[in-house]
């Protein structure tokens, strides 16, 4: 028997000749023939061949196709020169009618039934380990000697006739410090998996207990490591149990294919990925392009200016915006509330800013398929029943949306309306926005930047933002222009220290992100602009869709008339005129919003964010 000491260096046709002697005594292929492509193995009866093949480019993430063989072929000349795949894995297990009825060293008993049957090599991880190590990162299972740990997953596969499962998974640990480095490594290792597919808490993909891996080992993860996921061929092994076909071999998870084909083709998946934390609890990383990344910032900067001259500049936190939109991005359902009464003497007391931004990022998050629902004050439901009567008719929502009030009742009244039943396991909503929403002071009050207190006009929908900081997976965005806005607590000190009158009227309700613009309204732009943009980022369009269904084809982009547009705005604040609704800074009926005029300077804006 050969030891594992240098297998590692050995090539891979020797490799297989030592597999073929049945004279190794390992477990797994894991660190072998460092730099060489390895393969999961799917053999399966020509009838089938086909509609796995389409299942394979359907999916293909897990199952990224390198070789499929007439019936009755052994060889794989595009793989490798010399090679026998009945004796060529370490470990192979036969199924029947969806049942592993058996593992087997080799499949030459089983020469007869191979002449019907085809083989499918697709890409394995194994493949990048190399790429990873080189990239001054370790792999935990090569260190511990063990196999990587594989996990069934509540993700599903895009379906194809017989052909359907739950996508399955390898988790390596990754010291956080190296997260990018791991996803730049593997990103264009497009046969190899490519770049992971969630980073993070594994309970999002439906994995209960690391300790307990449905195939292979389980991976001590070392103080500092971040469970990677990556997509896995064994996701072919779960098609082939559910298929129930008569007969068919895979390899032992673990057990894989190695070929002659050196890991040194690489091809683009459109950019340089970058790794941003939107989540602590769960722990959620999300992938995005640089280049994605740098627009949105271009986005930020955009609406960073301060035509008040209210010194909002010392609130600004470079990123926010972007962490916001990641969030919304991966977010399925929504709540969004806007509203703010400085107009304690008119009737409506409300402003124009903030409407008009919230029905831009509601219109976006609309078109992205996502559940939206719009909560505000109780005496104010008809005034923006109305608005979103409007919004629908002028085309900027394509089906009306959810209105909503909220009261407290009691002290769960909050949580009551966040969960079903109560339950933070069972969240309505992913994530909640406030744009231009009066934020409650550290006093309980609540303040124009004039410092009159309109606490009387305000419903405590604070209580809602509160509530979600301890609900796991809930998370906060805050969209202000002078912070006395819910959710500005987190740039409280820089609100009381910058900010006229900024020590009485500071929010003290803090969102995970805080999205500062020059006006309120140019920040919702600004997220529905950033959506747009995330949503056209290849890199983060595979991470979202887990690898797994098609891409969506450029020319199926229908996201994009729901951004916003000079045209559209305009109507909008026609209308808001018609309904009494004023400019927050002058009370003035006019096509102005915070007392700067629509044209030239809104619609200037809107150009420019577009």
């Amino acid at each position: 028997m050969l030891l594992t000491g240098g297998l590692k260096s050995l090539l891979p046709q020797v490799l297989r000749r030592i597999i073929r002697c049945n004279r190794l005594s390992i477990s797994n292929t894991s660190g072998m023939a460092e730099g060489y492509k390895q393969a999961n193995v799917v053999i399966l009866h020509k009838s089938l061949a086909d509609d796995f093949e389409k299942f394979c480019h359907a999916n293909d993430g897990p199952l990224p196709l390198l070789y499929r063989s007439q019936p009755g072929d052994w060889k794989c000349p595009t793989l490798s020169s010399d090679s026998d795949i009945r004796t060529d894995c370490l470990q192979y297990r036969k199924y029947e009618h969806g049942a592993c009825t058996g593992s087997l060293k080799s499949l030459k008993e089983y020469s007869e039934q191979l002449k019907d049957m085809v083989t499918f090599y697709l890409g394995c991880s194994f493949s990048f380990e190399k790429a990873v190590q080189k990239a001054g990162i370790p792999i935990r299972n090569v260190e511990q000697k063990c196999n990587v740990s594989m996990y069934k997953t509540s993700v599903p596969c895009y379906s194809i006739s017989m052909f359907h499962c739950n996508l399955v998974v390898t988790m390596r640990p990754i010291p956080e410090s190296k997260l990018g480095a791991a996803v730049l490594a593997t990103s264009e290792l497009k046969e190899a998996h490519g770049a992971p597919i969630h980073i993070g808490d594994p309970g999002l993909l439906g994995i209960q207990d690391l300790s307990k891996p449905d195939y292979g080992d389980p991976v001590r993860l070392h103080p500092g490591d971040i469970p990677v996921f990556w997509a896995c061929g064994v996701t072919g092994v779960e098609a082939i149990v559910n298929c129930r076909a008569p007969l068919a071999f895979t390899h032992s998870p673990g057990c894989m294919f190695i070929t002659d084909l050196k890991n040194d083709n690489v091809r683009s998946l459109g950019g340089i990925p970058e790794v941003h934390c939107i989540s602590q609890d769960p722990l959620h990383f999300s992938i995005v392009s640089a280049e994605a990344a740098q627009k949105i910032k271009t986005l930020e900067t955009l609406i960073g200016i301060d035509p008040g001259e209210r010194g909002i500049r010392h609130l600004q936190r470079q990123g926010e915006l972007l962490g916001a939109c990641l969030a919304l991005s991966h977010a399925g359902s929504v709540l969004i509330t806007t509203g703010f009464p400085t107009h304690f003497s008119h009737q409506p007391p409300e402003e124009n800013d903030g409407p008009p931004g919230a029905l831009a990022i509601a219109a976006m998050l609309q078109a992205l398929g996502k559940q939206v629902a719009i909560v505000t004050d109780q005496r104010a439901m008809d005034l923006n029943k109305k608005i979103l009567e409007e919004a629908v008719q002028l085309g900027i929502l394509k089906k009306p949306i959810p209105l909503l009030s909220y009261q407290r009742e009691s002290a769960d009244s909050a949580l009551m309306f966040l969960c079903e039943n109560g339950n933070p396991g069972r969240p309505r909503y992913d994530h909640l926005v406030a744009i231009e929403r009066s934020g409650m002071a550290a006093d309980g009050n609540y303040y124009n930047s004039r410092k009159v207190n309109i606490k009387h006009l305000v419903d405590p929908i604070d209580d809602l933002f509160l509530a979600a900081q301890t609900i796991p997976g809930v998370t906060t965005t805050g969209v202000g222009d002078g912070g006395n806005e819910l959710g500005m607590g987190k740039v409280k000190d820089a609100v009381k220290k910058h900010i006229k009158n900024g020590d009485v009227i500071a929010c003290d309700v803090e969102a995970d992100f805080t999205v500062v613009a020059g006006v309120s309204n140019w920040g919702g732009y600004a997220i529905a602009c950033a959506l747009h943009v995330l949503r056209c980022c290849d890199i983060h369009e595979r991470y979202l869709r887990r690898a797994v269904g098609f891409p969506r084809a450029p020319g199926e982009r229908l996201w994009l008339p729901a951004l916003p547009s000079v045209t559209k705005e305009e109507k909008l604040l026609k209308a808001l005129v018609q309904l009494g609704v004023r400019s927050g800074k002058t009370a003035s009926l006019e096509m102005e919003v915070d007392g700067l005029p629509f044209y030239n300077t809104h619609s200037a804006m809107i150009e420019k964010l577009l």
